[in-house]
């Protein structure tokens, strides 16, 4: 069990978020239901509540940049520490495609929300996860952030071309990777994770559940000693 554990997952409210969270809840982990609308939030908290598990809900909406220095003051002055950061909310927009015609401000606002929200999360927590005995980030990525995949004709990837939403996540790849060695002998480990291709309201379809999903980003939040590394279900994915 790990109940003396705290977790912060961002977009919790649904999807593979909510289902994160879930799994960490399941094996006594405090689990903290990130999300910028209060109602979904709330009601992912009362969900897990149900089902006889902890969990508490925090304003954070990765627009509002503010919200997660506010999250973290909120976080401090209840728990002291945090264990565990999932960054997992993103979001894809159909006007995102190839770079030829791909919206610039559908790119925008996905870098934004994907990466720079993302990157400010964990700024605002990192002081929180120095104050844990053993620090856990996992940035949940995806196989389209590879640059290997993306230019290898026989990858599954090659044809999915949307700047916007690829470039993202290899930016939270570069995150992953530089902070790995910034924060080198520190005891925080942080990992890429591809859950895989999850069926959620963000893709519409998949070949796996949330359930299913969620496994391999609920595995490196609990343990682990590997850092800086970028994992799917299949292994290791090249960068």
């Amino acid at each position: 069990m790990q109940k003396n554990r705290v977790a912060l997952v961002t977009g919790a409210n649904k999807g593979i978020g909510l289902e994160i969270a879930r799994q960490l809840a399941q094996v006594g982990v405090h689990v903290i239901i990130g999300a910028r609308d209060e109602g979904r939030g709330r009601a992912a908290v009362d969900d897990l509540a149900s089902q006889h598990m902890v969990a508490q809900y925090v304003r954070l909406d990765l627009d509002d940049l503010a919200s997660a220095e506010t999250a973290a003051n909120t976080i401090a002055s209840e728990h002291g520490k945090l264990d565990i950061l999932i960054n997992n909310a993103g979001i894809f927009d159909f006007a995102d495609a190839p770079p030829s015609r791909a919206s610039i401000d559908a790119v925008r606002r996905v870098m934004e929300v994907n990466f720079i929200g993302a990157l400010a999360v964990t700024q605002a927590m990192l002081p929180l996860l120095r104050q844990a005995p053993a620090g856990r980030i996992v940035n949940l990525s995806s196989s389209l952030g590879s640059l290997t995949l993306n230019g290898d004709p026989t990858s599954t990837y090659y044809s999915q071309r949307f700047i916007g939403y690829n470039a993202s996540k290899a930016a939270l790849n570069m995150l992953t990777v530089q902070l790995s060695e910034e924060l080198n002998g520190t005891g925080i480990v942080i990992n890429s994770v591809s859950p895989g291709f999850v069926k959620t309201d963000l893709t519409g379809y998949g070949t796996m559940t949330t359930e299913q999903g969620a496994k391999l980003p609920v595995k490196y939040a609990l343990g682990g000693e590997e850092s800086g590394s970028f994992i799917e279900p299949d292994g290791k994915t090249p960068w």
